[in-house]
Parts: structure tokens; sequence; C-alpha cells
């Protein structure tokens, strides 16, 4: 297709043109093309190799994750007063937007580009329509397999309410467009326009879009967006779970028992929760086909490795190799996991999961928090990382993130954990903390949690096999534990006792109870007495 298309959808003429963005100058314009032809054009450029299972492999260039703190919105009449601004949530001038927008622009001059109207939310009333622009073709195909996908009278609508451009080619100037570097991520909540250049990292369009809805959900329609993953089972009992990368939110979220609405992005209103998307990126590094068969067999033909290594015949992935990065990914549309939800929605939550990778294997594998529990986890967003992931990491670190996804908050994180507290009180949710890292010591001494144990103590926790059990207190972090669960051994309940050197044991929890209430000094001037009866104590 041309660059401007009319097309009749009934007896309304749509005018589908790039001239909104004076992208008339681009060269030529590919508009909503298949996954088939996609993938063919990205093999015809070089820039991808089809695997042995039909997916499409392709490399993102120097950057393979997401950059935080090249992040930037827009500073104006809408946003000043809203907007949480600081290290995560950067301003940019009007004027620096533009000009970078006007840059762009000039630099797709006689460029080919693709582009895909796709939605964001599965909840008619708060979604909204977007427009995807990219220089890739492979770029096109992960917002088909993330967003959700419309109806074909629903494609090449004159007007989205949302736009995203994105030319990894083009190299911002900090001078001149108001950025830390040569890539930028720039949103603009009045004009509705998302740039992001110098990267071609496709999670910067999801995030991007995230962050929009966690800005308009709030403020427009009173809708909790979260950043969880979600599923239900028969008897429409919902279950959510929070957690940063790597704590196993889309691991734990596909149960072949259950239906998936969700693995990264929802809203939650008045009706229940919706998923934000209409595929799943999942991590792919030490993938294995027993643990985690419904992502494994999700990688076929339409879906995107990204950043992945290959044995040695170059088609054949391996997913053990990390020396392109740790954060090897893997996107598909949702309905490549078997049963997973057509409508992407569900009732309200029965039971709410917090996810943390304890690197330093001190909190105990499942407890259930009481009210102020709940918030003071929540707006603390407790993982770690462990060593050897990141350059200079040597022994576990620990990372906090207000909700679960401060970097994709624009909203001061405690709107959001006062909506979900009001919605956990409201609905009468039961509340979970579950350490998915590391047992018997931290990384290099203990070993990680095995699955199995995880699923099972969830699997209890979802049928109130857990609500009548004896409960064991910690002494620093008044976690309240289950002292035994269907299918896990004792011991492995209470961390103290899988420690082999107990005052080492102590040490630790003692080290990672002062980052805890440290970190939670920001929130100190909002919090109510509930939620600081929930600071642990050293002992």
């Amino acid at each position: 297709m041309t660059n401007s298309l009319m097309k009749h959808v009934g007896n309304t003429p749509i005018d589908a043109s790039l001239d909104a963005l004076n992208l008339e100058g681009v060269a030529r314009a590919h508009w909503n093309l298949p996954p088939a032809k996609l993938i063919l054009q990205t093999l015809l450029r070089g820039e991808g190799v089809l695997t042995e299972s039909g997916a499409l492999a392709v490399s993102t260039g120097a950057f393979t994750g997401r950059s935080p703190k090249d992040r930037f919105l827009v500073r104006d009449d809408q946003t000043t007063d809203r907007v949480d601004w600081g290290e995560i949530n950067q301003p940019m001038s009007t004027a620096h937007f533009t000009q970078l927008h006007e840059d762009l622009v000039i630099h797709l001059k006689g460029k080919s580009v693709f582009v895909r109207d796709a939605a964001v939310g599965a909840d008619e009333k708060t979604q909204i329509k977007t427009r995807v622009i990219s220089e890739k073709a492979w770029a096109n195909l992960f917002v088909h397999n993330m967003f959700i996908r419309l109806d074909a009278e629903e494609v090449l609508v004159p007007k989205p309410e949302w736009t995203v451009l994105c030319a990894p080619s083009f190299e911002a100037d900090p001078e001149r467009h108001g950025c830390r570097q040569n890539n930028v991520t720039a949103v603009d909540f009045t004009r509705k326009i998302i740039l992001i250049a110098g990267s071609a990292y496709t999670g910067e369009i999801k995030k991007g879009m995230f962050s929009v809805m966690n800005f308009v959900l709030p403020t427009v329609h009173q809708v909790l967006p979260m950043h969880c993953s979600s599923n239900v089972n028969e008897s429409g009992d919902v279950a959510v779970f929070f957690g940063l990368s790597g704590t196993g939110k889309t691991t734990l979220s596909s149960d072949e028992s259950r239906m998936l609405i969700g693995d990264d992005e929802h809203g939650w209103g008045s009706d229940g929760i919706f998923n934000m998307e209409g595929g799943c990126y999942a991590k792919t590094i030490d993938l294995d086909a027993e643990r985690e068969p419904q992502i494994f067999q999700a990688i076929r033909f339409g879906a995107m490795l990204e950043n992945i290594g290959f044995e040695a015949n170059g088609v054949t992935p391996n997913y053990t190799d990390s020396s392109v990065t740790q954060n090897t990914r893997v996107s598909y549309p949702i309905h490549h996991i078997p049963g997973a939800s057509s409508m992407g929605k569900g009732g309200h939550p029965k039971d709410i999961f917090f996810l943390t990778c304890d690197a330093f294997g001190v909190i105990p594998p499942i407890n259930r928090l009481d009210a102020g529990q709940a918030m003071y986890h929540f707006l603390s967003g407790y993982t770690a990382k462990v060593a050897g992931t990141e350059v200079g990491v040597t022994e576990p670190q620990a990372t906090f993130s207000a909700c679960f996804g401060a970097p994709f908050m624009p909203l001061p994180p405690t709107e959001y954990a006062e909506m979900l507290g009001e919605r956990m009180n409201q609905h009468g949710v039961r509340i979970w903390l579950v350490n998915t890292g590391w047992s018997g010591g931290g990384y290099g001494v203990g070993s990680r949690m095995k699955l199995s144990h995880t699923r099972s103590m969830i699997c209890a926790a979802m049928a109130g096999d857990l609500d009548e059990v004896e409960m064991h207190c910690d002494p620093v972090f008044g976690l309240n534990s289950p002292t035994t669960c269907p299918g896990v051994p004792d011991d492995v309940l209470i961390p103290r006792k899988v420690w082999q050197d107990s005052e080492a044991y102590q040490r630790t929890a003692n080290r990672l109870a002062d980052l805890f209430v440290k970190n939670f000094s920001q929130f100190e001037h909002a919090a109510t007495p509930e939620m600081m009866t929930a600071s642990p104590e050293k002992v």
C-alpha cells in the first residue's frame, strides 16, 4: 500500500495516511501486513533467522533491554501537577519534543516504514486505539503480537488516539533534544505521541504505551493499572501475580489447569480486571520444555525471539546462552497459549500474589499478608539482582520498585497503592508474598526455590488449604508463613531451618531489614500506622 490510502468501511470513507505526523515524505508505508509478510520482509533484509520451530529470531542491536534513564515525559499544563517528577519521570520541554519530532520526520524521508493499527486495553470503555510506525518489519510483528489485534473494519482509522513512532537508526542529540544520550523515549500526553529513537529494543514500545495507560486510567477513568499477570479457573476465581522481571509472573500464570488472562499488564475497574495486551513477552533464559511447557510450545511460527544464542546448526535456539544478554525474550500472541482467554477479562481477584526473587534467601517462600503488610510490600516492591547478571554485581543486591513497576508509573506511587487498598478491602482479597528466589542460603550458597514447590504453595493458597493451618511469625519481617503445605517439605517453609549457618542467616536477615527500612523512609510521610507496623525489625 502507498503512504496514503482511501478505503471505505461501510458507507464511511477512511483516509489512512501519515500526513498528520508530517510523514508524507517516506518512500513507502507498509500498512498492517500479516505476520507472514512481516517475517518475509525481515528475512529478505537479512535481519532475522527462522528457527527450526518456525519462530523468527532477531537481534535488537546495542540495546537488549529498556533504558529507563532515557525515558522522558513532556512537562506541560496537563502533566506539571500530576506527574511524580524525579529520576524515574524525567521532564522534557515541549520545544525539545517538537524539535525531536521534526528531526525524526526529516530522518525518515525516503525510507520505508511499517504501520500497524492496534489497541491497548481489552476493556472497551477505556481502550486506546494506537498506531505504531516502525522502521523495522520485525518491530511491527512485535506490535502485532503484543497489542490487541483489531478486526478488519477497525483498522486504517484516520485518527488513532495515540501514535508511536519508532526510529532506531536515528541518533538523538542531547543538547538539541533535551535528552541524556543518543537514544531516547519521549512521551507527550497532550499531543498523544511517543517518540522512540536510537534503540531497537521492542520493549520500549510496549512499556511506552503501558506508561500512557498508567497515567490515563487513574486520571480519566478511576481504573487501577497494574504490572501483573493473571489467570482464572473454571469457577471464575481470578488470581493476580505482581512482580518485577525475573520473579516468575509469566511462568506462574501460565498454568495448564487455569486460563491465562494476561502475563504482564492489567487494569482493575468496577467490573473486574482486564488485560491491556494481546500477547505475552516472556524471558527465555534457561527456558525448559518440562518446567515451562506452555511457553516452550508457544514459540512457533508467528512468535519472535530476541537476542538468543543458537546451537551449531544456526537454527536451533540455545536457551542457556546468555552471551548477548540475560534478558533474552520471546513475544507471541496470547492464543499461542492453549485455552488462554480470548476476551482478556476476568472478575475481581480472589487472590493476589506479590512475587519476589530474594537472592539473600531469608524471605519465607509464602506468607499471608494483612492489609498493612500488603500496602507496605506493594510500595516496597522488593526483589534482588544476583551476581553475574550485571557488570560489577558480585553479590546479591536489593532492588526496590514501588508498585512492582516504578519505571512505568507516572503518578506518585501512593496513589496507586491507595487504589489497590480500596479494592482489596472492598472485595475481600487474600494477599500473599511469595519468594521465588533462594532457600538454604543466599545466591552462591543456597539453591533456587524449586518451581514445583512454588506451584504447590500457590495452588494450596488459591484452594484455601492454607487458610486454617498453623502459622509461623518471622521475628525480623513479621511475616506469617504456614508451617505445613501439601507437596512441600515442612523445613522449606521456614528459612532459618534450611540454613546451615544460623548466625549467617541472622546477619543476612538483619541486613535486608535495614535495606527495607531505608527504602520505605521515602513513603513514611504518607504511610498509615497500620503500614508502619509491617516494617521489619532487626533481632
